[in-house]
């Protein structure tokens, strides 16, 4: 193993530079709290099947809403060192963006020993995924992107906000 591997600031890696889950037990429970969001970009024309429901496919929205809290309580699963976390509240919401794209934004709430971060952004990213899955039959184009933590509240590291968490959806 490389022994100079610089360490400084990754809770992930040991000082020999080996990935480790990190060790949580030593912190106090606290609510933890975290929203992320993100766009999917598509023709004006895909944009208004899923707004009016005639995809032929139901409610997309509906769907990748539910999509995005599955993968929210199964965040542990997909990202290899997260903690699995017993979570109390996840909730995806829409936003209608121009002629041409559909914001998601995903709160998610625990109390716990470490935060909800990655749940948040997973959720966003999988609720995008399942609209693309949906109306890629007719809009192969699209394009999910902006997509990031906007504020987390709890633990250590206290209350964190994006400098400019409107960006998203402009």
């Amino acid at each position: 193993m490389n022994k100079e591997f610089p360490t400084q600031g990754l809770s992930h890696f040991d000082a020999a530079g080996r990935a480790v889950m990190v060790d949580v037990g030593d912190k106090p429970i606290t609510s933890r709290e975290a929203t992320a969001a993100g766009r999917i970009s598509m023709l004006p024309s895909t944009r208004q099947q899923v707004k009016a429901g005639e995809t032929g496919k139901g409610d997309v929205l509906a769907v990748a809403r539910i999509a995005g809290i599955m993968a929210a309580k199964r965040t542990a699963e997909l990202i290899p060192l997260c903690h699995p976390l017993s979570l109390s509240k996840v909730s995806i919401e829409w936003h209608w963006i121009q002629h041409d794209a559909i914001g998601c934004e995903a709160f998610v709430r625990c109390e716990g020993r470490t935060g909800v971060e990655m749940e948040a952004l997973t959720a966003v990213q999988i609720a995008l995924l399942t609209v693309y899955d949906m109306c890629k039959a007719v809009d192969r184009g699209m394009v999910i992107d902006a997509v990031q933590l906007i504020e987390k509240r709890g633990g250590r590291s206290g209350h964190w906000i994006a400098a400019d968490p409107q960006r998203v959806f402009r």
